[in-house]
């Protein structure tokens, strides 16, 4: 996709979309089927944003689909259902404005746009904790299904003309009156992605326009910006490499304020290909008992356990994680387990664990516990008095309460896997009041600028946890809201 040829003639735009991701798209698509002129700009070459990586997870309540199974839900049960997860931490405005509107959006998805999920969907949980009722959807393809869908409608715009795109275009900055009559934002400045200084001036372009959406995304393929926001290093490299902030430093500079900073919350962990931090992601262990019941100990660096293996909650083993040195655990089992416990990484067989064990970074192995935590950076005394303790309880009682405990951890060669809690979103976000405008440390809006997705962070709508769908369903939403009605030209 490309420019369209007279991006330069248009003297003014009604609506100005920076970004397009799931809701930039979303509200390009609304406004300019309501009549507006609509410009959407993207530092990438296409349009989809983080769908191209993303899990794409869904989430509402009082859909068809639902109703179609005999499912009865409601937005109030969604709302309750966040905000016990979160603790209260979710800010519940935000959060009911999302989950309120979810069914429409996601009744456009599925009815409308013809996005399928998988056939057992709604269920009422999968990686994260559950909810009390079947409301979370993807599709076969995860966030590229929702992309195949969105961008059928949004390219159709495009090519008659109602939507016009830039690409391969990153916004530097914002035009903006005076504060003393009101400090409205009018435009946007921009220029190529990835043009240096030296040809900065040469090639940037202004754009002025009545209504500036902000849809930029997170900040977490930006490491110093991510250890700033959440207050911890930016372990892994899994990130939408435009998700750098600059929706975040485009709100700030405008007037705005990021919130939320210390909502921070890891998941449970992945195996990292090295500790050159941030790194990619090697393998995904199964920790969730319901998928598979944890025949192995998890010990923290200081090696001592610090939560029963089948914890039933996958939010109190993250939080659990949260509160460990460098987010960081061991997963440590003996040769009989390896052999005889079904596999612990999906794809991965016995063998393959054996293979690395000693020749990788975070797979360690010895004939003895103590040369097995030396390797492993674990505290020694510890990791021994650790085994033993648990092997002592297999016939009585655990002290963290841990009932499944199928074997004792005797049988040389010993492993550690080392484990990385690490998150992909950023929680921390632009500052919106409920129609969705920025505002500032006051609580003033600031005319004319708006922001969406996940710019808005993950505090906003899941706090201190993780609520399934409630990332890609509020971007999708808020872009429909804003294009249907919020948005005044």
């Amino acid at each position: 996709m490309s420019t369209t040829p007279d991006v330069g003639h248009r003297t003014r735009w009604d609506v100005i979309v920076v970004g397009a991701g799931a809701g930039g798209m979303s509200t390009a698509i609304f406004a300019a089927r309501r009549g507006a002129r609509v410009l959407v700009v993207d530092a990438a070459a296409e349009e989809g944003g983080a769908l191209h990586i993303a899990t794409g997870q869904l989430s509402a309540a009082g859909t068809r689909l639902q109703r179609s199974k005999g499912i009865a839900d409601t937005p109030e049960a969604h709302l309750a259902d966040i905000m016990r997860i979160s603790r209260n931490t979710a800010d519940r405005e935000l959060a009911w404005l999302a989950v309120s509107n979810a069914a429409a959006t996601v009744d456009w998805l599925l009815d409308d746009l013809g996005m399928p999920v998988l056939p057992d969907h709604p269920v009422r949980g999968q990686n994260h904790e559950h909810y009390s009722q079947d409301r979370y959807y993807w599709g076969p393809d995860l966030g590229r299904s929702i992309l195949t869908a969105v961008r059928a409608p949004f390219r159709e715009l495009i090519d008659s003309g109602a939507i016009t795109a830039l690409f391969n275009t990153e916004v530097i900055g914002l035009t903006q009156e005076p504060a003393a009559t009101g400090g409205r934002v009018t435009g946007i400045i921009t220029r190529p992605t990835g043009a240096t200084t030296a040809n900065h001036d040469t090639h940037r372009g202004t754009h002025r326009g009545t209504n500036l959406v902000l849809a930029t995304g997170g900040y977490n393929a930006d490491p110093a910006l991510f250890e700033k926001m959440n207050g911890v290093l930016a372990y892994a490299d899994a990130s939408y490499r435009y998700a750098t902030g600059a929706g975040h430093r485009l709100g700030v500079e405008a007037g705005g304020y990021t919130r939320n900073h210390d909502l921070y919350l890891c998941s449970f962990g992945s195996v990292l290909d090295h500790d050159a931090f941030p790194a990619p992601v090697l393998c995904r262990p199964i920790h969730w008992p319901e998928m598979r019941m944890p025949w192995e100990i998890y010990v923290n660096v200081e090696g001592r356990r610090f939560i029963a293996e089948d914890e039933p909650s996958v939010d109190v083993r993250e939080h659990a994680l949260l509160r460990q040195t460098d987010l960081r655990r061991y997963i440590v089992l003996d040769e009989r387990m390896l052999r005889e416990a079904p596999p612990m990484i999906p794809d991965w067989t016995a063998d393959d664990v054996r293979a690395r064990a000693g020749h990788h970074p975070m797979f360690h192995v010895a004939d003895d516990l103590r040369t097995l935590a030396t390797s492993a950076g674990i505290d020694a005394d510890n990791l021994v008095a650790t085994v033993a303790e648990y092997n002592a309880c297999l016939d009585g009682d655990d002290p963290l309460g841990r009932t499944f405990r199928p074997l004792p951890i005797t049988e040389a060669p010993f492993y550690a896997i080392r484990v990385q809690g690490m998150s992909i979103t950023s929680t921390a976000g632009l500052a919106v009041d409920t129609d969705l405008r920025v505002i500032r440390p006051d609580g003033t809006p600031i005319p004319g600028l708006y922001a969406l997705g996940e710019l808005l962070g993950s505090g906003a709508f899941m706090g201190n946890s993780f609520c399934g769908g409630m990332l890609a369903t509020p971007a999708l939403t808020f872009g429909r809201l804003l294009g249907t009605g919020i948005l005044a030209w």
